[in-house]
């Protein structure tokens, strides 16, 4: 099966799912004008000015191929019709071989004018909408409104407008923070702890290489690897550069599919933390992976298109280090079978965390350099091939062992799905039983009681798969007191994974504070709170579908010290940045205001929490811990994802800082 359309349809829904993306950030700016035609009608006149490299589809493209762009009258508006479809200056056409189609789209800019009619001769403005999709090596969704004034026949620039009320609320949400000086990162610090988490995620993506490299489509391609250098190398030294050469490229093709990434954080920093939330892209993250498990489970095979690889090996003839170029592209595409579900898997794990583009870059990095020491390695040595194993059932074992660690990995994204969206369905004990149900299924097939298709009968089941198979029964008996009520130890292990120890079945769904302590979900009831009873804020900056803030939870305000502190002696507020399925109640909902001059609409209460932090607090990743009193003097720095022992003494100093 090719993977060219599900590679597109990932990056459509990057884009489509960003249902908090900035609008005033994406690479499109418009400015509109009106024109007075007669009594009754009027041309509403959009120049569009478009970033480089990026396009604009047209109203024009084809149904069958990316969204062409729809004008229409904004939600609630009357009184005026539009009349056909808007003129349009300049298209470009191309043809598309993804969609097989001539594409229609603006570059550089755009002059697009709609004609209306108006019915209501007492209208004194329109709005118009505009929804559009923008691309480059991914797309981005454009949907805004416009307002003209129907005031005169001159051709006048309009800008967005809001309200009092909407002025109001945007004062509201600038906190006058005092030692906000307190606020300024410890910039040493923090890259101390950027350098070790990017550290463990190379080794993580190294790790995962490694098994790549014993998967049937990547350990069988050594010999002609070792073949192919051979016969290009007529001296040892040249052998032993091509070689390098050869696995600097393998490294830096993976690292390469990491970049896309750092343009998006660039363009708006808050678009990877609303990938991480989107209810709907975890989800599409599920069927990835359950897909991805089927394929490594030998039910079907995915591929890319043939012609790729074709082309590239054809290319590596050329000899030179534009042909070793070539070499490493064919061994990425030929090996895709078996690489692309543990790319996806941590793609996938990347942006649904806290770590941004640096730690897919990383993850992908350790990725490559450990696909690429074998090739590179044997390369240099090719007499060491005698002692490599020959291939056979091990690795079909290793391939379907990896289809079970995708079938666990996409439930998590299921349950990122089910929290954000507060369906209630895959509480924590459900997940936890699904997870031993898949554990019980990989000990079955390690001791040969199932097979699956394309694996040989096990005739003799060998010593090293009866102890894996025990190991792997071992996990599914440390899993099995998850689903009772009153867990019989503490599983730490499933922390960040597993959903929250108060998402339960056995809990009403209102009970939903950590660790049953009491809490406050909006801001100012907390506030008003800690007035009241005279203590200190822990302002938790949180989401549903936050590894880090599990751990966190379950791991560090678990242990009892802190846990009493935090009980007795703070007012926990914690606010869920992803809580885009709860909206605000409309005497709420507003059009922030931002000090640019541009708007940011605030229809949920995830979009309230997360503005309030990167406004106020300069940061967008969470955990992120304030210590603050009820009349917002903060008390030291601000703290994130960290050890108890560090922790403890932070709440201790924010106390001592209260008291004086």
């Amino acid at each position: 099966m090719t993977m060219k359309r599900v590679f597109t349809l990932l990056l459509l829904i990057l884009g489509f799912t960003l249902t908090g993306y900035a609008q005033d950030d994406a690479p499109v700016e418009v400015e509109t004008s009106v024109k007075k035609i007669s009594d009754t009608e009027y041309d509403l006149i959009f120049n569009v000015f478009i970033d480089d490299d990026w396009h604009l589809y047209s109203q024009y493209n084809p149904q069958d191929a990316s969204l062409p762009m729809t004008i229409k009258p904004s939600e609630g508006e009357t009184g005026f019709t539009v009349v056909g479809k808007a003129k349009e200056s300049e298209t470009t056409t191309e043809f598309s071989e993804i969609w097989g189609v001539e594409e229609i789209f603006f570059v550089e800019e755009a002059t697009i004018v709609q004609r209306i009619k108006v019915d209501d001769p007492n209208l004194r403005q329109v709005s118009l909408n505009i929804d559009a999709q923008v691309c480059k090596e991914f797309c981005l969704p454009y949907d805004d409104d416009f307002t003209f004034p129907l005031d005169g026949g001159e051709v006048v620039k309009t800008v967005a407008t809001v309200g009092k009320e909407d002025i109001a609320l945007t004062n509201s949400l600038k906190l006058n923070l005092k030692n906000s000086e307190l606020l300024e990162a410890d910039i040493s610090k923090k890259e101390q702890e950027e350098k070790g988490n990017l550290l463990n995620i190379f080794l993580l993506g190294f790790a995962g290489g490694l098994i790549a490299f014993l998967t049937p489509c990547v350990f069988p391609l050594i010999p002609l690897t070792v073949s192919f250098f051979t016969k290009q190398s007529d001296k040892k030294s040249k052998g032993i550069t091509n070689s390098i050469i050869y696995g600097l490229f393998i490294a830096a093709i993976y690292v390469a599919l990491s970049l896309p990434f750092h343009f998006m954080d660039n363009l708006d920093p808050e678009i990877l933390n609303t990938i991480s939330t989107n209810m709907w892209l975890n989800i599409f993250f599920f069927i990835v992976l359950v897909f991805f498990a089927g394929s490594f489970f030998g039910f079907y095979t995915i591929t890319l298109p043939s012609s790729w690889s074709n082309k590239a090996d054809n290319a590596s003839g050329i000899g030179g280090i534009l042909g070793i170029f070539f070499m490493a592209i064919t061994l990425a595409i030929v090996s895709f079978s078996c690489t692309g579900p543990i790319l996806g898997s941590l793609l996938a794990g990347s942006l649904t965390s806290d770590g941004g583009p640096m730690q897919l870059t990383a993850g992908m990095g350790g990725f490559g350099v450990a696909l690429a020491l074998p090739f590179a390695f044997f390369a240099l040595f090719p007499n060491l091939l005698k002692a490599l194993p020959k291939s056979g059932f091990w690795l079909k074992a290793i391939t379907v062992m990896l289809g079970f660690i995708e079938l666990a990995l996409a439930f998590k994204f299921l349950s990122n799905a089910d929290l954000v969206g507060q369906w209630n369905v895959l509480k924590r004990e459900i997940f936890i039983g699904i997870w031993i149900l898949i554990t019980v299924l990989a000990a079955l097939f390690l001791f040969g009681v199932i097979k699956f298709p394309g694996g040989a009968k096990v005739k003799r089941v060998s010593g090293l798969r009866i102890v894996l198979g025990l190991a792997v029964l071992g996990f599914a008996v440390y899993l099995g007191p998850g689903v009772l009520q009153k867990p019989t130890w503490n599983q730490n292990l499933l922390s960040g994974f597993a959903p929250p120890q108060f998402y339960s079945v056995y809990k009403a769904d209102s009970d939903n504070c950590p660790l049953a302590l009491d809490c406050f979900k909006n801001f100012d009831e907390g506030m008003a709170y800690a007035k009241e009873v005279n203590k200190p804020v822990l302002l938790d900056f949180t989401g549903w579908a936050c590894v880090n803030c599990r751990k966190m939870e379950e791991n560090v305000w678990s242990d009892p010290n802190i846990y009493s502190t935090l009980k007795k002696d703070y007012v926990l507020i914690s606010l869920y940045v992803d809580d885009n399925e709860n909206t605000l109640p409309p005497e709420e909902q507003f059009d922030f205001v931002k000090p640019s001059g541009k708007i940011k609409k605030i229809r949920t209460y995830g979009e309230k929490w997360s503005t309030l932090q990167t406004v106020n607090f300069k940061n967008a990743s969470q955990p992120f811990y304030v210590l603050m009193t009820s009349d917002l003097e903060v008390l030291n720095k601000p703290q994130q994802y960290t050890d108890k022992l560090s922790y403890h003494s932070w709440l201790k100093d924010g106390l001592k800082n209260f008291k004086k």
